[in-house]
């Protein structure tokens, strides 16, 4: 494992130490860590994603329409036209 340092309100902990205390963590507390990790990594994907899908020019070669039969289509579990 890293043995990077990290400072938390004057407590230095590597990286090592900082998961063997989160280990010790209940499961609730530990999911909570989880979570708060997950959300930060879905986060940063996601406003990658929406940079990248920004930046592409509109698709033009499917109408509204079509979209709209393909989705119908969809719901009534009919292979679109």
């Amino acid at each position: 494992m890293l043995t990077t340092t990290v400072t938390i309100s004057d407590v230095r902990l590597t990286l090592d130490e900082l998961i063997a205390s989160i280990r010790r963590f209940d499961p609730e507390t530990r999911a909570q860590v989880l979570d708060a990790l997950l959300t930060d990594e879905i986060d940063a994907r996601l406003s990658a994603l929406i940079e990248r899908l920004s930046e592409r020019p509109p698709a033009d070669d499917v109408t509204d329409a079509e979209i709209d039969a393909e989705i119908h289509a969809v719901r009534r579990g009919a292979p679109p036209t």
